[in-house]
């Protein structure tokens, strides 16, 4: 089997990307201390065809020299935004008539599996601080939750994984409304 070079991959321009259709969905980052790890949202992003990330509270914002090291020039392509306050963040989505779902291990979260994400409607995943998850009055205000099945002794992936698995998932079993 022959690797294929970055030539023959045939990937589209920034601004192709940019001006292209893009997946019904926002990542919502929510006081990320890491700024690897949201240059890895933006890539994973990227990757994903997202229509924006929000950076909100304490999460670094390009250009940052770690955001930038991760993200390997998807911070030119992907959409982002600032916001202090995620609450208030999450709230202007609603309005916007974003479904919000929180990434979290909750009391009545759904497993990522037995979720269903509709192909009429739009959603905004929410990823927590790597310490703390996803703020409680975040948690308050969702529509709904949902939790990666973990089998091993942590019960913690990566924020960048999780993003990856997610979003895979979102693209992978979107469903029409029955």
């Amino acid at each position: 089997m022959k690797k294929l070079t970055l030539k023959e991959l045939n990937r589209v321009s920034v601004a192709d990307f940019q001006s292209m259709e893009k997946s019904p969905v926002v990542l919502v980052l929510d006081n990320i201390r890491s700024a690897l790890n949201v240059g890895s949202a933006f890539r994973t992003g990227d990757a994903f065809a997202v229509e924006k990330v929000m950076l909100c509270g304490i999460t670094a914002q390009p250009p940052h020299r770690e955001i930038l090291k991760t993200a390997i020039g998807a911070t030119a392509s992907v959409s982002w935004e600032y916001h202090e306050d995620t609450l208030a963040a999450i709230t202007q989505l609603k309005g916007q008539g974003y479904q919000l779902v929180a990434v979290e291990q909750a009391a009545g979260s759904k497993t990522l599996e037995d979720f269903s994400f509709l192909e009429e409607n739009k959603y905004a995943l929410i990823f927590g601080n790597e310490v703390t998850g996803v703020a409680q009055p975040v948690m308050d205000v969702v529509d709904h939750c949902i939790e990666i099945p973990q089998f091993g002794t942590k019960h913690s992936l990566n924020i960048s994984v999780s993003i990856g698995v997610v979003l895979w998932e979102f693209i992978r079993n979107r469903k029409p409304a029955q």
